[in-house]
This record gives structure tokens, C-alpha cells and sequence, in this order.
């Protein structure tokens, strides 16, 4: 059966509009975005808005939600603490909350809390004099002085060794510290990001971490979704991973084959946007003749399409809002045509039943029993005064 392609495509993320009512059970919701949104001109807000979230790729809730706590936060000096699986992008978050703080003029210093001997963690943070230990040939100051008047991202906290903790609860309470060797007290002023990818209560219950630092770091939580989470992401995420290591490596990457496309789709990601990225970089490598190659694994590799979707996207328009209409006609056709209600279309697709009505209307898709307007969205694109007329002419009845 022949499928047509999906292509590269480039959808704006659109982070000041940030959806009221977030489900914290984060069912698996699917976020339609049409690419007329993808090829719409961004103002300059936009372009800010941007550069403030470098990084940061998605439009879904759940990311969303995210952001507006980070937009919250930002303009504070509360300590913050970033929660999430390995590979969700926690110092990205850190990152953004600096930018859009006051101090985004200062240093962003980060340590990795996992990445340094234990005996060498200590005068990482706050530095030494001369002759504190053996090796200690020159005095160093500690990531906290370079910190100073800026934001300190400590990474993986839950790693942070017991006998550091005292220490680092002081710093964070009293805004002072010690070098290692001398008696100098040194008064500093750093606003505090904490990330980590383990359980602290359970870490505290179990005597591994101090409950005191825990609740001093716990002012301001906030807790990435995994991409498993938020999988209406994914297409903008390869989008953005194509283009950028098809530049690096000059290649030419024009289509991605909706297999790969239901591939990707269907994967867990247990090492999440981490785990996206490098499986992309091999695909691009591996890619020929235009078309991204399927990096999955051999359980994944074969992910079939649905033939609706193939039916859908073998036209000669073939666009992700193809791939949209064929989804939630899927949808309907399970539901029965039910739009609301918690067993809808639009529960199921995780959208408001206004926001679904709205794209029924704008893809002409109506209840069955009118055929002409059926057969017209498949063999027309979704352009020119024919699909506003046959849109105006078939306005969907909400259930």
C-alpha cells in the first residue's frame, strides 16, 4: 500500500498563551497544530519569547504548564527545585528561569552534583586557600563566589554526599560560607536552582538525604513531564533535530516517511528528549536521497500505519494537517461521533470541545451522511474560497 511522506515542517511555539486548567494525572492527550500555524510570520514577542526559552521545543499542556511556573518564578529569588527523568531538559528549565530573572546580566554557574569526587565536591563549591590539602599549591575560589550575584544551578542534588549537606543548607539560610583552610567568613548573594532525577522523600525517609535541606530546597517545585507525557510534541521536536544536524552534517532532509513518523510515535522514550536527539543525529546520518532513515529499534522499526492515515496522506497535499483530519476523524469514527463528555472525541484527544468543534470546521469535517463535503476535503487542500464555502456550508453540531 503506498503512503505518501511527511515534510519537514516547522510549527511556532507558543508559550504566553498558557492553558488554564492542566489535568495533573497527564492522560495521553494529543495537541493539534496545523502547519498553516507553522508558517505564520512571528511578531517580535515571538522572536523574544524565543530566545528566552532556547532550547525548550513543544507547545503541548503539559509543557505549557511547565513554563508558566518558570515565568512565575523568574522574576523571584526563591529557590527553586527542578524535578524530572533523566533526559527531560531540567538545566534548560534552570536556564529559562535565569534569563527572565534579573540577574540574567550575572554568571549562570552550574556543577554537577554526580560528576565530582566526593573529596573534591567541597572545595568545588566553595573553594580553598592555599595549602588546605595536599595539592592545594594555589588558592581557588568555589562555583558560589562565581556565582556571585547570580544563579548557582546545582544538577543532580539527590547525589549531594551526606557531609555536605550542613554546609550547604548554611549557605542557603544564611547566604555565607567558609573556603576550605580558612576561618574568613564570605558573604555572597546567589539565587539557588536545585535539579535532581530521584525521589527526594523517599531519599529523606530513608536517612539519605536531610529533611531540613529538603524542605529549604522545596520552596518552589516544579516537575517535568516525561516525553512519553507529552507526545503531541514529538513531530516539532524531530522537526527541530532534522533541521539542526542536517545543517551541521550539510545535508539535504526533505521527507520523513510516516512509518518513521509512527515509529517515533509509538516509542516509550525511556531516556526522553535526550534519547530523541541522539537516535535523530543517527538517522541523519544514516539518511540518503532526502529521506530520514528509521533509527528505531527492531520491536519499533515496523510501526504500521493506520490505512486511514495512509489513505489521508497519499493525496499530493500531504501536510501534518493531514495526518490531523485523519486523527480525529479516527477518533470520531471510535466515539461514535460523541464530541463532549468525558468518553468524547475531545476528551480523548485531550482538547476542549470548543477547540475540536473549531478544527472540525476549519478541516470540513461533519458528521457522515454528507458526502460531498467527505470526498471534497480528500481531494482538496485546505485553501481558496471552495473550502470556505463548503466550511460555512457544514458547521458540526457539538454532542
Amino acid at each position: 500500500m503506498a503512503t505518501a511522506a511527511f515534510p519537514i515542517f516547522s510549527i511556532e511555539s507558543d508559550h504566553s498563551r498558557v492553558q488554564k486548567q492542566y489535568t495533573r494525572s497527564r492522560h495521553a492527550g494529543v495537541e493539534i497544530v496545523t502547519i498553516e500555524q507553522g508558517n505564520r510570520v512571528q511578531s517580535d514577542a515571538q522572536v523574544n519569547e524565543e530566545a528566552t526559552f532556547n532550547g525548550i521545543i513543544g507547545s503541548s499542556p503539559a509543557l505549557k504548564f511547565v513554563l508558566a511556573d518558570v515565568e512565575r518564578v523568574a522574576p523571584t529569588d526563591s529557590t527553586v527545585l527542578v524535578l524530572g527523568e533523566t533526559g527531560t531538559g531540567k538545566e534548560l528549565i534552570a536556564r529559562a528561569i535565569h534569563n527572565l530573572s534579573s540577574r540574567r546580566g550575572s554568571p549562570f554557574v552550574k556543577v554537577n552534583c554526580a560528576a565530582i569526587p566526593l573529596d573534591l565536591l567541597e572545595s568545588e563549591l566553595f573553594g580553598h586557600e592555599k595549602g588546605a590539602f595536599t595539592g592545594a599549591i594555589a588558592q581557588r575560589i568555589g562555583r558560589f563566589e562565581m556565582a556571585h550575584t547570580g544563579t548557582l544551578f546545582l544538577d543532580e542534588i539527590g547525589d549531594l554526599p551526606l557531609a555536605l549537606q550542613p554546609k550547604l543548607l548554611r549557605v542557603l539560610q544564611e547566604q555565607e560560607f567558609e573556603r576550605l583552610g580558612s576561618g574568613r567568613t564570605h558573604r555572597i548573594n546567589v539565587r539557588l536552582i536545585a535539579a535532581t532525577h530521584r525521589d527526594l522523600i523517599e531519599m529523606v525517609a530513608r536517612k539519605r538525604f536531610r529533611s531540613d535541606l529538603y524542605y529549604r530546597l522545596n520552596v518552589f517545585p516544579i516537575e517535568l513531564p516525561p516525553l512519553r507525557e507529552r507526545s503531541e510534541d514529538i513531530p516539532q521536536l524531530i522537526s527541530h533535530f532534522v533541521k539542526d544536524f542536517a545543517m551541521r552534517m550539510r545535508k539535504s532532509i526533505r521527507l520523513i516517511p510516516p512509518e518513521t513518523m509512527a515509529a517515533f510515535t509509538c516509542y516509550p522514550w525511556p531516556g526522553n528528549v535526550r534519547e530523541l536527539q541522539n537516535l535523530i543525529e543517527r538517522a541523519v546520518i544514516r539518511s540518503n536521497d532526502g529521506v530520514l532513515s528509521n533509527p528505531m529499534p527492531p520491536a519499533f522499526a515496523r510501526t504500521p500505519v493506520s490505512p486511514g492515515i495512509a489513505t489521508t496522506l497519499s493525496s499530493t497535499s500531504s501536510t501534518l494537517s493531514d495526518y490531523t483530519r485523519s486523527l480525529i476523524l479516527r477518533t470520531l469514527e471510535d466515539t461514535g461521533w460523541v464530541i463532549g463528555g468525558p468518553v468524547g472525541a475531545a476528551a480523548r484527544l485531550g482538547l476542549p470541545r470548543t477547540s475540536l468543534i473549531t478544527k472540525m470546521k476549519k478541516l470540513g469535517i461533519s458528521r457522515p451522511g454528507n458526502t460531498n463535503v467527505t470526498n471534497f476535503i480528500v481531494e482538496k487542500p485546505e485553501t481558496g474560497p471552495e473550502w470556505q464555502t463548503a466550511v460555512q456550508r457544514d458547521v458540526p453540531q457539538a454532542s
